[in-house]
């Protein structure tokens, strides 16, 4: 059973999404900090399809940072007098989009999706194996057709998410593949070298 970490409250384009992290008001049993890391694999269910993406970026969301002013009720109070109120706080995630998957058998695209997220829509982890299977063409055989969407998209977080990944799918992978992703994983500490000499 995939555990439900946030809903999406926002989006700045379309593959880039951000959603509130469910917490202790909104469920009995909040997600845990390990399931809302960097890099963590999520899906969002969209009519019969389901919209994967990356955790790339955490905000704190907190209305009272700079408000310096007399407080009417300690915080113990607040919890019943107006729970509302402590719920602004929160915790914000970034979502890239990195494909899709649709069919009973989950077939995979990697590309822009083509449906839209709605406001609302929950966010569940996938699981290390409902990860790589979404890696894997319909060969069988590793594949990483959003690399250059990551890099696009991503920032300055593109290149330590793509190792982020790597090292992740590394663990499910035959000794080829490997090899593979560690030719990809050179490239990418090459890139960021350079990137850090033009400084």
């Amino acid at each position: 059973m995939p555990t439900k970490i946030a809903t999406i409250v926002k989006s700045n384009s379309h593959v880039d999404y951000v959603g509130r992290v469910v917490d202790r008001l909104d469920a009995s049993e909040p997600p845990e900090a390990a399931d809302y890391g960097f890099a963590q694999f999520v899906f969002m269910p969209v009519d019969d399809e389901r919209i994967v993406g990356v955790i790339y970026n955490t905000q704190l969301a907190n209305p009272d940072y700079g408000n310096l002013g007399p407080r009417l009720s300690p915080p113990a109070d607040l919890s019943v007098l107006s729970p509302d109120y402590l719920n602004e706080q929160g915790v914000l995630v970034g979502l890239l989009l990195l494909g899709w998957q649709e069919g009973e058998g989950h077939t995979t695209h990697h590309s822009v999706p083509r449906r839209v997220v709605p406001v609302g829509t929950s966010v569940y982890n996938l699981s290390d194996r409902e990860a790589h299977e979404f890696h894997k063409s319909a060969e069988g055989r590793l594949q990483l057709h959003y690399f250059s969407q990551v890099v696009a998209h991503a920032g300055p977080f593109g290149a330590p998410l793509l190792e982020a990944i790597i090292e992740q799918l590394e663990r499910a992978c035959d000794e080829g593949e490997r090899q593979r992703l560690c030719v990809l994983k050179r490239s990418l500490a090459w890139q960021r070298t350079l990137g850090q000499m033009r400084l």
